[in-house]
């Protein structure tokens, strides 16, 4: 029997305390979107959102790029052929900044996987036993961000098997669309939290940087939690992919939901979890993907290359021991908790 395993785990924010003005108070909103838990923090003199407005822009965003909602744009497209697709402003955004990330990472990230998510037991229908060789190098003519057409608000397939998933970028881009929503209503401290992936902005009240502590796995065999490091930062995004938060189980078989586009097989890769700061979340929830391929030393070498991304890696080394490491602008992001 295969069993779905899912640990949502990854980044957490420390509340804010020691408020220097009085006029300013703490607001919160806290509810469920996307499959998952969300929360917003913010401080303002007074009320400026509500529980329905939150819940209202992510049930737009559902209607664009949810493969659970029937209904929805993608599911549309992913059920059609050729095209073209008219798609509405969340859609390109997030297809266009794909395209880029896809070409960035020479292709590690790649939104046309569903169909091996779904062959893999990750998709919308359960599956009952694992692909075969066969049925991996089938799949894989349906899969390339090279057999999407991109012109405007139209969108074609040059095959048309070829099928999206967004969920390893549109959670990124849903905190990106709120904390935009709150900068409009001239919030300017806050945290807005989907599940697990953060975008923030400060500083707090009392002047010091938003504290976020970073999680992990205590130990190679479980999925409890030890905080060991905190972040300061004054705004920016932070997410967090992992190979112990969500994966399937034969046995003793352990399958990553992390899935190469390039071998059609899940990734099976010295990194453990890769957490990711970038100035908004769509990036840092492209790019998590990204680091999960590659090896400790590569991506660490890739983030120090870059002014827009850094990393904190926990690995496995050559001797199966846990170890972590981080770039150089993350470092001088952290402090021991």
């Amino acid at each position: 029997m295969i069993r779905l395993y899912l640990a949502v785990l990854g980044v957490c924010f420390l509340l804010w305390a020691g408020i220097a003005d009085t006029d300013i108070r703490k607001y919160s909103i806290n509810g469920y979107a996307q499959g998952t838990d969300y929360a917003i923090t913010y401080y303002a003199a007074d009320s400026l959102l509500s529980k329905a407005s939150i819940d209202s822009i992510l049930s737009v965003i559902d209607s664009s790029m949810s493969l659970y909602s029937p209904y929805s744009l993608i599911n549309k497209i992913n059920n059609g052929g050729h095209g073209p697709f008219v798609i509405d402003e969340h859609f390109h955004k997030v297809v266009k900044r794909s395209l880029e990330i896809y070409k960035d990472s020479k292709g590690v990230f790649d939104i046309t996987v569903a169909p091996l998510v779904q062959l893999w037991g990750f998709g919308v229908t359960a599956i009952d036993q694992f692909p075969d060789s066969a049925e991996v190098h089938a799949t894989l003519a349906c899969i390339g961000m090279d057999k999407i057409r991109l012109k405007g608000r139209r969108l074609r397939k040059k095959a048309p098997c070829l099928q999206l998933d967004m969920n390893g970028v549109a959670q990124g881009y849903s905190v990106d669309v709120l904390a935009d929503y709150l900068e409009s209503k001239k919030i300017t401290r806050y945290v807005v939290e989907l599940g697990g992936e953060l975008r923030v902005k400060g500083p707090k009240p009392d002047g010091t940087p938003i504290r976020i502590g970073i999680e992990r796995p205590a130990d190679s065999g479980n999925q409890s939690v030890v905080i060991n490091d905190v972040m300061e930062v004054q705004e920016g995004a932070i997410t967090t992919a992992g190979n112990y938060r969500k994966f399937l189980q034969d046995g003793e078989r352990k399958i990553s939901h992390h899935i190469n586009p390039k071998t059609g097989y899940p990734l099976d890769t010295e990194i453990i979890s890769a957490t990711i700061y970038a100035k908004d979340a769509i990036t840092a929830d492209g790019y998590d993907n990204v680091f999960m391929a590659l090896k400790a030393d590569e991506a660490i070498r890739f983030a120090n290359q870059r002014k827009d991304i850094d990393v904190f890696l926990i690995y496995k080394d050559a001797s199966g021991v846990v170890r972590d490491t981080m770039s150089t602008g993350f470092k001088q992001l952290v402090t021991k908790y």
